[in-house]
């Protein structure tokens, strides 16, 4: 789960992180009145969406009067702000966040994920402040510093320390990179973060520490825990399939391509999505049903997959151990009735009960096209949509 910037800075502040004094505003009037409450010489009006590289696009704006923080925000609200990560259809800003501006000395990078090579949380530190951290990895690797945080005693003090020293950071200024990489780490670790990043951290004229961005991801298996963290979600920045496909407890992911793709276990849905690709087309999506759903989500997940007009063929591969075949064709079977299926449906089953689920399948009176394995359901998948 993402939330937006002024979310982020609002649960890092809780946690003792220096953020700048900001507002947020869904009207001009709110902008407007937001500005005067902070009385700040310099203002800046940013848009708030589920995305980085706003001000590249036009979405963060400096502001020097009141009137120019009327004009940015009639500009930015209800504008499509394009993106690298937003992809060409963009996003439509709903919300600004008005923010004082500050003296910044120097750019840092700063930022926190569960590494899955060393199973641990890590934290990174860049003196390449201001940009795209994967850029910063591509040209030079060398410039991200990193420390892996034991979970048994959590970030210690030296390696706070050794990243100051890295960013070249002097003086007081080390022991308030280490109260603030401390206050970071435990705000990721007790709202079970998954991703924080603080680009740019800044350096102050007066020589604090500042977040000046920020930017959080949740994971969605600990959100049970955090009822607070939920009511931030915002729906309006999220695909329409995948807000439908979490009622049912699925995990879809929308993609571009034109086959649909219904499979159960993560592992073999991204299988089952490579091998589409490598056969010359493009999965629309990714759709784990899991290993105990019901011929209720089953069909659900079918009508969700039916649902896009951009797929001219479903392509659904079980390998039945938990999840039963029977289960998945009866599931198919009452989708079909519910909604007519006018693409081609190509089914691989195998596994448990499979020559039941078959036979169901069989008896239905559908046109299905079975598939002996998973190679053969991917060219026959690739076939129907050409």
């Amino acid at each position: 789960m993402n939330i937006h910037e002024y979310q982020a800075k609002k649960i890092l502040a809780s946690y003792g992180v220096k953020v700048p004094r900001g507002h947020v505003a869904f009207t001009v009037d709110e902008a407007e009145q937001a500005a005067k409450q902070l009385g700040s010489a310099v203002t800046v009006v940013k848009a708030q969406i589920h995305a980085g590289g706003r001000g590249k696009g036009g979405g963060v704006k400096v502001a020097r009067s009141q009137s120019e923080v009327k004009e940015y925000a009639e500009r930015i609200l209800g504008m499509t702000l394009v993106t690298h990560q937003t992809g060409p259809a963009g996003k439509v800003v709903k919300r600004l966040y008005i923010e004082e501006g500050c003296a910044i000395a120097r750019e840092l990078y700063l930022g926190m994920v569960v590494d899955r090579a060393s199973s641990r949380i890590t934290m990174m530190a860049s003196t390449e402040g201001g940009m795209e951290i994967e850029e910063v990895a591509a040209r030079t690797p060398e410039k991200i510093l990193k420390e892996v945080i034991d979970p048994a005693v959590g970030l210690v003090a030296f390696q706070a320390r050794n990243l100051a020293f890295g960013l070249k950071l002097e003086g007081k200024q080390v022991n308030k990179a280490v109260q603030f990489m401390t206050a970071l780490y435990n705000a990721f670790v007790n709202s079970d973060a998954s991703l924080v990043e603080i680009n740019p951290l800044v350096v102050t004229a007066e020589g604090d520490l500042m977040a000046l961005d920020a930017k959080m991801n949740f994971d969605d298996n600990a959100l049970y825990r955090h009822e607070d963290i939920i009511e931030l979600r915002d729906f309006n920045e999220e695909n329409d399939k995948e807000i439908e496909a979490s009622r049912h407890g699925l995990n879809y992911i929308a993609l571009e391509g034109s086959i649909g793709c219904m499979v159960n276990g993560a592992g073999l849905a991204m299988a089952t999505m490579d091998i589409i690709q490598l056969k010359g087309a493009k999965p629309a999506n990714f759709l784990d049903v899991g290993g105990g759903a019901t011929t209720e989500v089953v069909t659900e997940a079918l009508k969700l997959i039916l649902s896009d007009s951009s797929v001219k063929a479903v392509m659904i591969n079980i390998f039945g151990g938990i999840m039963r075949c029977d289960v998945i064709a009866n599931g198919v079977v009452t989708a079909a009735r519910e909604v007519a299926i006018k693409v081609p449906l190509v089914v691989r089953l195998e596994g448990t009960n499979v020559e039941l689920g078959k036979k169901i399948l069989n008896e239905s009176g559908l046109a299905i096209i079975s598939a002996d394995d998973l190679n053969d359901a991917a060219e026959k998948a690739v076939a129907a949509v050409r």
